[in-house]
């Protein structure tokens, strides 16, 4: 850095020139009254602030122009940086009813909007801890006429409702993030896309949206994408070469939770429109199971009714016509914490058990509907694995086996994992010591479940909370 060039210095006399008027200001000041001391002092800044050929006043009103300007440009970016921090929004400026105008709302600070991708947890979304609730509605008339409406405005069943409300906020939270999830995935699946892609784009989504923290929240289970005549239980294992293709049927089956509260909820995709038939039925019985659930109703009835629903439809497929058969070995079922089979079944044909469903029960009404015979058999490579909940201590002797009892143990518990997950957390070379665990009943597995070949199946599956005043069908959206 070069040294700065020194300048010539003023000479004396003109010091004193320049001086001069300063000086004679100055002997003035001191034999002036105070007062008079202040004006001089204010006219001489006044005269250091205008410039060069402009009079005080010309100077006071540039300055105080200038000094204007600068404010202004200061608050217009103080508003810009307050807008970008706390997303303002603007109200219409109008007088209300007293003759005021009306404040600017601004959002609460940390409220934010889905991104997309969407990639903000449901929590952030609904800070006040509020989150969507399903569709309310009101119970079945009991088989005497009388009906359920009183229920609504009972004050004790409403006070029941609120004792148990943190449950029903927990529910709302991963149903939400299951709605969001689905529309994600609505917008991108497409023939060509391999299975595990599919699969782990949906499960990355997943976890952002409910925030993915140990047993505390979480996938419930693993993504079903079940083709054709495969039913259910089908999720890709690693080096899975299969691909949709345009011809499929596909069920997207998946399950989110918080705090062990599952939503279990699925739909099929599919691209040609001669299946949309087929994807009626099945609609149409799942609604009429979900209509028919309720407090003392017998889970007999309501298979009775889903059955009789289904097989009023026929679907023509390729010149032959099928009539759609409910798959009478695959069941809806009760929902318990960290249990996503907890003992009660909700069949799809008539003949099942005379149980009735109870108050604060949740299920998943679920059904599923084939071209082919209507009964499912255990067939391909298994993927599905879940604890068995009821299993006592059973001694293990293979070291690499009560490594992964530890895994699934810590990172599960009773939930239903798959391959890929444990391929997620780093475990490798674990097919042995996973046999060996199902061979003493700690581990249960869950092959796909197919029809015959040549068949095609469709699923839907919404999960219901049975509160003290009404139901809830906390899985609904606006897709299906």
């Amino acid at each position: 850095m070069a040294e700065p060039q020194p300048q010539p210095q003023p000479q004396q006399s003109e010091l004193q020139l320049l001086n001069g008027d300063e000086l004679t200001e100055e002997k003035e000041d001191a034999d002036a009254p105070e007062s008079a001391k202040r004006r001089r002092r204010k006219k001489k800044k006044c005269k250091t602030c205008a410039p060069a050929g402009t009079n005080d006043a010309e100077g006071d009103a540039e300055s105080v122009a200038d000094v204007a300007k600068q404010l202004e440009r200061t608050l217009q970016t103080l508003e810009e940086k307050e807008r970008e921090e706390d997303g303002e929004e603007d109200a219409d400026e109008g007088e209300n009813s007293s003759g005021k105008k009306k404040k600017r709302k601004k959002k609460k600070k940390g409220l934010k909007g889905q991104t997309d991708p969407p990639s903000v947890p449901i929590y952030e979304l609904y800070p006040s801890g509020e989150f969507p609730k399903g569709e309310e509605c009101e119970y079945p008339p009991s088989k005497d006429g009388r009906s359920a409406a009183w229920r609504t405005t009972s004050e004790e069943k409403q006070a029941l409702d609120r004792a148990n409300e943190e449950m029903w906020s927990d529910f709302r939270q991963a149903a939400e993030a299951h709605r969001q999830v689905r529309a994600y995935v609505r917008s991108w699946i497409k023939p060509g896309m391999t299975m595990i892609d599919i699969c782990e784009k949906l499960e990355d989504c997943s976890r952002k949206l409910i925030n993915e923290n140990g047993l505390g929240a979480g996938l419930a289970f693993p993504t079903g994408c079940s083709i054709n005549h495969c039913a259910a239980h089908y999720t890709p294992n690693a080096g899975d070469p299969t691909v949709l293709r345009y011809d499929d049927v596909c069920k997207i089956d998946f399950g989110t939770h918080i705090n062990g509260r599952i939503i279990d909820c699925a739909f099929t995709v599919t691209f040609n429109p001669k299946y949309d038939r087929l994807l009626e039925a099945v609609r149409d019985a799942t609604n009429t199971g979900i209509k028919c659930a309720g407090i003392d109703v017998r889970l007999c009835d309501i298979g009775e009714t889903i059955q009789e629903v289904m097989e009023s439809y026929e679907v023509e497929i390729d010149g032959k016509t099928y009539q759609v058969k409910p798959v009478r070995n695959l069941n809806g079922h009760s929902i318990g914490p960290y249990r996503i089979h907890s003992g009660k079944t909700v069949p799809i044909v008539k003949g099942g058990e005379a149980t009735r469903m109870e108050e604060g029960e949740v299920y998943a009404i679920e059904t599923f509907g084939s071209t082919g015979r209507g009964a499912v058999y255990d067939d391909m490579e298994c993927s599905h694995y879940m604890k068995n909940f009821n299993v006592g201590h059973v001694p293990i002797r293979l070291p690499r086996a009560k490594h992964l009892l530890n895994v699934i143990n810590e990172n599960f518990s009773t939930l239903a994992f798959c391959r890929r997950w444990l391929d997620r957390l780093g475990e490798s070379k674990y097919l042995m010591a996973l046999k060996n665990l199902c061979d003493l009943g700690i581990i249960d597995p869950y092959p796909p479940l197919c029809d015959i070949k040549g068949s095609y199946t469709a699923q839907y599956e919404h999960t219901i909370l049975l509160r003290p005043t009404c139901k809830e069908v906390v899985s609904r959206g606006d897709d299906y």
